[in-house]
Formats: structure tokens, C-alpha cells, sequence
């Protein structure tokens, strides 16, 4: 570990080309489909322009997910695979490989929307997740946001619809900034990923050196009338929402 607690040797598991093929086949199944369920809501109250960038777009699910609700969609990754499957599955969508998460070559003030569907749970460090937000903060159009969806600290703790966690007890005496591993069910990839637990309290201080305001926060919890085998999800939340604009623009809404 670093001083400041980040794994320094810590690496993308999702830069492989076995789990970008699994990955690939997986739409919106059990937990998955609370992290989407409310995204149409939350972006019809706080976007107001069609314009998106999907930072880390993976196989191109979430960037697919902003086509169909009408805007114009730009999807970037890290992960070569996973961009190739995106261009394959979507050949008339626009998916761009970038390095390190430079995302210099975007233009600046463009974009209505930016959003990031579970990317910070594999970037490691306070240093670089500033950094990378200062990016994204870069292509914000004047009343743009930022939707931010990653995975609450309590989702490495328990069992879920799409996501084992027994194998590893360990994740209980985990810090914020410390290594976590974690199952996806819904695969046929049983190795476990690695992600780094963030809590709430150290995205905030993130947002805050990153030049960005809260404008609202969601935790989103199951229903029993929904048609899914759920575990814990009615009780605890897995996932969390976070709406970041520029200063002085959360204060408007």
C-alpha cells in the first residue's frame, strides 16, 4: 500500500479479454438493475441538454442505456477489449479507447452529461481519482453534470442477487482506499474481481478537491414486487448515485 493507503500495484481487472467477454453478455440482471432503475429520473430532473460522454463504458452497456434515452453518445475506456466487443455489438456507436484515463483529447465544455457506471470502484488512490474527476469536470458544458454511479462500501459485506462476498471475510476490517474482492454471480467468470472500497465520506472530500458540488445523493433499494431473487437488497443499499455539477450550479436546481 501507498501512504495514502491505495494499492499502488493494484490493476484493472476488467482490462482482460476472458472477463470482457463474460462481462459483455451481461445486460441489466438482479442487483445490476437497481444501479439503472432510477438513471432515467435522476437525468430527465438534472440534464438538460443530449449530449454524453460514458466514462468508462466498458462493453458498451451504459452508453447502449444513454442511446435509448435519446442522447447522443460518446462511450471511452481504458480496456482495448472491451472497447473492441463495444464497437462490435454496436458498429454505429462512437467508442474510443483512451490511456490512463487521459481524457485530454475530448473537447472541452461539450457535454451535458457525464456519466461513470462502477469505473472509481477500479481506480485506486485519492491522487488518482482527482484527477480523473478534474477531467471529466473539464468537459462539463456551463450546467452540465456529472452522474457517478459506484458501489457502496456495504456491497463487499454481504450476499446479493448477482454478487457473492462469503469467500471473503477479510472485506470486513477493509478501509477506505483498501483492496476488496467480490464475486459476480450473474457471469460465468468465477474469479473474483478487485475493487477499491471508497467511502462516501472520502467521495466527498474527492468531489470537493475536484472543483465539484453535490447536487443530490441516491441509494437505491429494492422492492419485494419487483421480479427479482433478492437477498439483501431490500434492506441495504448496493449501490450509490452521486449528481456532481460545477460550482454554483447545484444551488440553481
Amino acid at each position: 500500500m501507498a501512504a495514502d493507503g491505495s494499492a499502488t500495484d493494484f490493476r484493472n481487472v476488467y482490462d482482460d479479454a476472458k472477463r470482457a467477454e463474460t462481462y459483455a453478455k451481461l445486460e441489466f440482471p438482479g442487483t445490476y438493475y437497481l444501479a439503472y432503475r432510477d438513471l432515467p429520473q435522476i437525468i430527465r430532473s438534472h440534464v438538460k441538454g443530449r449530449r454524453a460522454a460514458d466514462f468508462g463504458c466498458g462493453a458498451g452497456r451504459s452508453t447502449r442505456f444513454l442511446k435509448q434515452l435519446g442522447f447522443e453518445a460518446m462511450g471511452v475506456d481504458v480496456a482495448e477489449d472491451m472497447i473492441r466487443i463495444a464497437r462490435e455489438r454496436d458498429p454505429g456507436g462512437d467508442y474510443r479507447l483512451i490511456r490512463d484515463g487521459d481524457l485530454g483529447d475530448l473537447e472541452a465544455e461539450a457535454y451535458d452529461l457525464v456519466m461513470s457506471a462502477f469505473t472509481f470502484d477500479s481506480i485506486a488512490g485519492m491522487e488518482n481519482k482527482v484527477r480523473v474527476f478534474r477531467g471529466l469536470h473539464r468537459l462539463l458544458a456551463d450546467e452540465g453534470c456529472i452522474v457517478n454511479v459506484v458501489s457502496a462500501p456495504e456491497i463487499y459485506l454481504y450476499e446479493w442477487a448477482s454478487f457473492s462476498t462469503k469467500d471473503y471475510p477479510e472485506n470486513r476490517q477493509a478501509k477506505s482506499g483498501d483492496r476488496v474482492r467480490i464475486i459476480i454471480t450473474a457471469t460465468e467468470d468465477a474469479r473474483p474481481v478487485e475493487d477499491i472500497v471508497w467511502s462516501d465520506e472520502a467521495y466527498r472530500e474527492t468531489y470537493k478537491a475536484a472543483d465539484l458540488e453535490l447536487a443530490a445523493t441516491f441509494k437505491p433499494l429494492a422492492s419485494d414486487a419487483e421480479p427479482y431473487p433478492w437477498v439483501n437488497e431490500t434492506q441495504i443499499a448496493p449501490w450509490v448515485i452521486y449528481v456532481l455539477k460545477k460550482p454554483g450550479c447545484a444551488a440553481r436546481d
